[in-house]
């Protein structure tokens, strides 16, 4: 198989979808790699790496979308990209369709197969290639937020971890998934006060165990997320449905509940986001002011640490990247349900439930099309 690896060029990313020890292997089992020049550039990775180990480096971006029958991406296609799209092409990557209804029809029109990383799921029923960008974005919601509740920043001028005499920041963390469970760790570590809520009892009991004693955990519900916001310093909004689009836990109004310069870090904008005034943002301009709260809603947060989430996203996509180039996506599929999840679109059909349902289409399996 012919395998595309293109530079992303959504603004302020800077993560690739491979590493050259996946090139090596892929090529060592009879694949061509196309990786076009610079794309491991924002992780550190040079050209010479991919060359080392058997890939072919390409000027163009238009030669990797012609050329390849599977290409794969960290972030959703760009406009320019979709151009490109033909059918009967596999794109492997990050699409978060539930949230881009205009990125799910261009998607659709154009024919191609999308497998989408965020609704993949594992032996266990987990998302395990949602799972590591997940954690950077926890632990990253507590680096930025310290930052932006800086006075220069806007916030309201607060040190996490407070100072003799003086209490430390209280922190609302909205939902205890991997998001809010990396973000609890950190903001413990800070020595700032964290609450962190969620409607899974067996899940807040979990993490009432591991947590140390500055993290308490409560039942989520409006009145308590009201009573929490009021308190907040900082609050994480890290809540997911796989594929769908996130609930809106704050609404515009909670906004007048809250302390003037607390800051939002919605984690969940890439599904839409959590929180009624947010809107997607960049790490060029990460922030913006509404209702006297700072709002933080990079869609790509991990993005900002690109070697980092690099080699983290590649640890658990490269085994379905290969099974993928070796056996074929049907019978890749046949073999794992949980990779048959991942397929959202396939032939001008939607073939995700809960994506379908997002829109108001029809969903057809992927699996009964195969065959």
């Amino acid at each position: 198989m012919i395998v595309g690896v293109p530079r992303e060029i959504k603004q302020d990313e800077y993560r690739v979808a491979m590493l050259p020890v996946g090139v090596e292997e892929l090529v060592q089992q009879g694949h061509r790699l196309l990786v076009e020049t610079g794309a491991g550039q924002g992780s550190g990775i040079s050209d010479d790496e991919y060359l080392a180990c058997g890939g072919e480096i390409v000027e163009s971006p238009e030669q990797v979308w012609v050329e390849a029958e599977m290409v794969v991406k960290v972030k959703e296609p760009q406009a320019a990209e979709i151009k490109q799209l033909r059918p009967g092409q596999l794109l492997v990557t990050y699409f978060h369709f539930a949230a881009d209804e205009q990125l799910t029809r261009a998607v659709i029109e154009s024919g191609v197969t999308a497998v989408a990383y965020e609704t993949l799921r594992g032996p266990g029923g987990d998302l395990p290639c949602l799972t590591p960008m997940s954690e950077v974005a926890g632990r990253m919601s507590i680096q930025e937020g310290a930052k932006f509740l800086e006075r220069p920043q806007e916030g309201r001028g607060i040190l996490l971890g407070g100072v003799p005499g003086v209490p430390p920041a209280h922190i609302v963390i909205l939902g205890g998934g991997v998001v809010g469970k990396n973000a609890a760790q950190i903001a413990a570590g800070f020595q700032a006060d964290v609450t962190i809520l969620d409607i899974n009892v067996d899940r807040l009991r979990y993490l009432e165990d591991i947590m140390p004693a500055n993290v308490n955990t409560l039942f989520s519900d409006r009145h308590t997320i009201r009573q929490q916001l009021a308190l907040a310093d900082l609050v994480i909004g890290g809540v997911l449905i796989a594929g769908a689009r996130a609930p809106r836990l704050v609404s515009a109004d909670d906004l007048d509940r809250m302390k003037p310069g607390a800051v939002i870090i919605d984690v969940a904008i890439d599904q839409g986001g959590c929180v009624e005034t947010a809107r997607p943002t960049t790490h060029s301009e990460p922030t913006y002011i509404e209702g006297g709260i700072v709002h933080y809603c990079v869609t790509n947060m991990p993005g900002a640490v690109g070697r980092t989430s690099t080699y983290a996203l590649c640890n658990v996509t490269f085994p379905y990247i290969q099974r993928i180039a070796s056996d074929g996506l049907a019978t890749a599929v046949s073999a794992d349900d949980g990779l048959a999840e991942a397929v959202n679109v396939h032939a001008g059909k939607v073939t995700n439930q809960a994506v379908a349902e997002s829109f108001g289409m029809a969903c057809e399996e992927f699996a009964a099309r195969a065959g």
